[in-house]
């Protein structure tokens, strides 16, 4: 372990904020944050935390950057991107272990983790010669309309455990080649993954010759956190977490009229029609559902099965659960790792009684598993859509089954949760499959057709619908959100007619 800490730049005690590019801050005031592995609950290593003052002078600094960076055409500020991309691809491996030494999700999907931040960098690196604007016909004579866009300003990404690292590269990489400069306060659960790609940016920014450009604050979310929601200098804050904590988000951010790209709850289902392929539909339920020890926000919670293939997926789900491994996320036989912490655990077992007093039915685990860390089985239980817990975002492996007769009514099972973020179907029937994919099926923002919720890819925007906050981040058009739109109309002309015609004569 101390030689992966050593080559992600990760000491004993470590400094927790940068203004990218320069020296740390040395405060040691303002407390330790302890990071510990869940593996087995032993210390790896601790980051002083920022006070009032770093917080000042990381804001300022980057102020100060971003009126000197946007001022860099576009395309070059794609090349420092593209610099960020290639230091992440040396630092894959060693990044990506540390991801999963930290935050106890398995080695694979710690590499995985690495390797969407190297795909937004080559992602963002191409958008950045295609910021475009639109050209519109003006109703007036001899006038031309067009709309382009420009930088926003210091941007706040405020970022969860679970995707430690890949979340702000989502945000940081497009909004760098779209002018801005970010100021980031990962989760306290995983402050040395933060401080190991800060070093990662310092050195790239000190290579190409700038400062200020990705910065970090390290700090606990009821000081520096809402410092952030109410710093009018940060025109936007991105921010990934829970509903609860997203709605008091969007509040302050709101009050100041400023500008929110949330990312919050999942509560994700996938429909198994009569006609599904199961080979299929199997692996991808139960990667869904135990990827990440169901820490993600778009992990597989709810299974709404045909009645007619219902005993058989759920006795194939059952024979699946069997064989994962459950262990040392380091280790490569691993298939699920640990929760991330004490807090975790009890959420994990107070969703199991809530299921039994409700009247479920506990098919398969349940339990904490007796060893070092915080480790529980992954547990599939029979249940009702409708009661109470059923409809809260339980961040653990637990994978609720229910059944249906028709379409129609799976699809009313499928929308009747407060959350929309990730939805998938299983279907050969291309009516179903259609009819899950319009306006009268999925409510989400990601609707699947014979693939899983769990594993976006970058290149479409990620974001949900309802509870689920509205937000929209890596692919497609969500640059636009890191920018502001101006819409311009130059008069060529020799005169000057008013629009809709109207006739204002002063002579």
């Amino acid at each position: 372990m101390k030689d992966l800490l050593t080559q992600c730049g990760i000491n004993k005690h470590n400094f927790g904020s940068c203004v990218g590019g320069m020296d740390w801050i040395s405060t040691k005031d303002a407390g330790e944050n302890i990071s510990y592995c869940p593996s087995d609950e032993s210390r790896i290593a601790t980051v002083y935390e920022a006070n009032d003052n770093d917080y000042e002078d990381i804001v300022s600094n980057a102020t100060s950057a971003f009126n000197e960076w946007r001022k860099v055409p576009a395309p070059i500020r794609g090349d420092l991107v593209r610099e960020m991309g290639n230091a992440l691809r040396d630092k894959k491996e060693v990044l990506g272990s540390l991801v999963s030494l930290e935050m106890g999700k398995i080695k694979e999907e710690g590499y995985g983790e690495v390797q969407e931040m190297i795909d937004i960098a080559d992602f963002a690196v191409g958008q950045s010669r295609m910021l475009y604007g639109k050209t519109m016909h003006s109703e007036r004579p001899n006038h031309r309309m067009y709309e382009q866009w420009h930088p926003l300003g210091p941007i706040g990404v405020i970022s969860a455990f679970n995707f430690p690292v890949a979340v702000w590269a989502w945000n940081a990489f497009i909004a760098a080649i779209a002018g801005d400069v970010v100021i980031w306060k990962p989760s306290s659960s995983t402050p040395l993954t933060a401080v190991a790609v800060q070093h990662i940016c310092n050195d790239v920014l000190e290579r190409q010759g700038y400062t200020g450009i990705f910065n970090l604050i390290i700090g606990k979310g009821s000081t520096i956190g809402e410092k952030m929601l109410s710093d009018k200098r940060l025109p936007l804050i991105s921010f990934t977490g829970s509903t609860l904590m997203g709605k008091h988000v969007a509040e302050v951010v709101s009050k100041r009229f400023g500008k929110t790209i949330l990312e919050l709850g999942g509560n994700n289902a996938i429909v198994v029609d009569e006609t599904a392929d199961l080979d299929l539909a199997t692996p991808a339920i139960v990667f869904g559902a135990v990827g990440t020890a169901g820490q993600r926000c778009t992990s597989t919670r709810r299974v709404i099965m045909h009645n007619s293939i219902s005993d058989t997926l759920t006795e194939r789900l059952l024979n699946a659960y069997r064989q994962v491994n459950i262990g040392d996320p380091l280790e490569d036989v691993t298939l699920m790792g640990p929760l991330v912490n004490q807090g975790a655990v009890e959420s994990y077992l107070n969703a199991i009684d809530k299921v039994k007093q409700a009247g479920g039915e506990i098919l398969c685990g349940g339990k904490i598993i007796d060893r070092n860390g915080y480790f529980v089985e992954p547990t599939i239980a029979k249940v009702e859509n409708h009661w109470d817990i059923i409809q809260e975002e339980t961040f653990a492996p637990i994978l609720y089954l229910m059944e249906y007769d028709h379409l129609s009514q799976a699809i009313e099972i499928h929308n009747n949760v407060p959350q929309g973020l990730s939805s998938s179907m299983f279907t050969t029937n291309i009516q179903n499959a259609e009819l899950f994919l319009s306006y009268e099926g999925s409510d989400c923002g990601i609707a699947n057709i014979n693939i899983g919720t769990s594993g976006a890819e970058i290149g479409g925007a990620f974001g949900g619908e309802k509870e689920t906050g509205g937000g929209r981040e890596s692919g497609s058009d969500s640059w636009k959100q890191y920018m502001r739109r101006q819409t311009n109309t130059i008069n060529w002309s020799d005169e000057l007619p008013l629009a809709q015609g109207i006739k204002f004569d002063i002579n």
